[in-house]
């Protein structure tokens, strides 16, 4: 999803100078050194920003062809994938995370969950659609869109169009914006799994207010805000158009639907969260049961159901390359369900009902940057590693960082987050069944297998994976600062041993 200059949307998956596709594209010595050299570059990434920041030109026109038409099966695709991306959250991300705590805890999962999908949405709605999705400069977006003015015209019943990924294909841009809403607003709700059961409410939004200004809105405008297909009109205009994308459009990343912006970006979040926040009481001392795997596997079938629209909405486009999507969506996330069953079965001697929810979860995420960016092969390949390489994230890696990362988002969407971004790049490749990404704008024309090289793809993914673990970790780090300065992080002793149900909320999720 990219947002073509003012008032087009799109998403990118790679820069336009060559690899942009059609597609689109939450210790030790050794760790504390690492975090302390990862803190330094970001600070240094951020205040270099600053005076880009300061500066922001004003918004282009918008690149849209007068004579665009808009398809109703486009639109009519983009609403229903904007219902099954909130689906997603409420219920399927609240009863999947609900599920796994303990039932004195419940209700303040949903409660978290909720708000703060219910809070980046209005958010989005002043600010943050405008920071993410218009021209401003490599780092961020501009002010043309606050309060989505200019988005349509209510005295004239016109609405403004947004280019697609096809040229001349436009859908109504008020669309976009609520597809888009619906990603920032889960991406934060995500996080709360990571500190559950110890922390006060209204920290929890507080937090999410920086962090969402300062880490997601950024994140989304530096790897899918571009200038469209339709601003491509020869050769003439390529760097200058080039020049007005996000940060990691113009390295060529390629991220279909949100591994980076959304999956390693929250996993950093709540990584940082889980160290800064604490351990819970009796951690590592006492059995931290879920109280109803019914309801998590509820939430998990909530989750994958979602996702189809997720995924292939995020072709912006009632194509091929949703079905592709689609499809990938589907194939990844079975084959991820097997792999961490058979490496459940093969380290404990059985297959667990939260192993096999946690598998889809965990091919979900992996297939996300990679949907419409791979074949059908890559996609079974990416699911199957993602299911082993995220069992180990919550049980091997989890144990080596020592967090009370309490619902293992960093173990499955930072693991799995990250195994998707760098196999995208492998997978991508027209020799390995990928569909390859545009390597011309101006004739829409794809990069030839003989020209694809995977190493270099593969390492521009990685320097967007890194870019985004940085920038997330110091803008938590400092937003959990903040909020602990201002409000504090966690509930008192009394409260978190009572619930935080009944001392958050006045209110029990189950009545003996």
């Amino acid at each position: 999803m990219a947002r073509f200059s003012s008032s087009m949307s799109a998403r990118p998956c790679a820069s336009a100078r060559a690899k942009p596709t059609r597609r689109r594209c939450k210790m030790g010595v050794q760790m504390k050194t690492g975090m302390k050299i990862a803190v330094a570059a970001g600070l240094g990434a951020l205040f270099a920003a600053m005076p880009a920041l300061a500066q922001a030109p004003a918004a282009a026109a918008p690149v849209v062809p007068t004579d665009a038409m808009v398809n109703k099966g486009d639109v009519s695709w983009m609403l229903v994938s904007t219902l099954l991306v909130i689906m997603m959250t409420i219920p399927g991300l609240a009863l999947f995370y609900g599920g796994l705590v303990r039932s004195k805890n419940m209700l303040s999962v949903l409660m978290q969950v909720m708000v703060t999908f219910s809070l980046i949405v209005v958010l989005w709605a002043i600010y943050g659609y405008s920071l993410a999705f218009t021209e401003g400069n490599k780092f961020i977006g501009g002010f043309d869109r606050l309060f989505m003015k200019g988005i349509w015209d209510n005295v004239a019943g016109t609405f403004v169009n947004g280019a697609t990924f096809s040229k001349g294909v436009v859908i109504p841009e008020i669309v976009f914006a609520a597809f888009q809403a619906t990603f920032a607003g889960i991406t934060c709700a995500l996080i709360v799994g990571a500190f559950a059961e110890r922390i006060k409410f209204a920290a929890v939004l507080m937090f999410m207010v920086i962090w969402f200004t300062f880490s997601y809105a950024p994140m989304a405008h530096m790897v899918w805000f571009w200038m469209g297909p339709d601003a491509y009109t020869s050769a003439a205009v390529v760097d200058e158009m080039n020049s007005k994308a996000g940060l990691l459009w113009q390295w060529g990343a390629l991220d279909f639907a949100g591994g980076t912006v959304v999956h390693i970006n929250a996993a950093v979040a709540g990584l940082v969260g889980a160290f800064m926040v604490g351990k819970r009481i009796g951690y590592g001392k006492e059995a931290f049961t879920p109280h109803s795997l019914t309801l998590t596997m509820v939430g998990s079938a909530l989750l994958w159901v979602g996702w189809f629209g997720f995924n292939a909405g995020s072709a912006l486009e009632a194509n091929g390359f949703a079905a592709l999507a689609f499809i990938n969506t589907l194939f990844a996330t079975a084959a991820a369900v097997l792999a961490w069953c058979v490496g459940e079965a093969l380290l404990k001697g059985k297959a667990s009902m939260l192993g096999a929810a946690s598998g889809a979860v965990a091919g979900l995420v992996a297939i996300t940057p990679a949907a419409g960016n791979v074949g059908i092969g890559g996609g079974l390949v990416i699911g199957l590693i993602a299911g082993f390489a995220c069992l180990w994230g919550v049980s091997g890696l989890k144990k080596l960082l020592g967090a009370d990362d309490s619902l293992d988002v960093f173990g499955v969407h930072g693991v799995g987050g990250i195994i998707g971004a760098l196999l995208t790049g492998v997978f991508n490749s027209p020799n390995l069944g990928g569909p390859s990404a545009v390597g011309d704008w101006v004739t829409a024309a794809a990069i030839a297998p003989d020209a694809y090289s995977i190493a270099s793809q593969v390492l521009t993914q990685a320097k967007a994976v890194l870019l985004t673990v940085v920038w997330s970790g110091v803008v938590s780090v400092v937003a959990f600062k903040i909020v602990d300065l201002v409000i504090g992080l966690r509930v008192s002793e009394e409260e978190e041993r009572e619930g935080l149900d009944i001392t958050s909320h006045g209110e029990t999720a189950y009545h003996k």
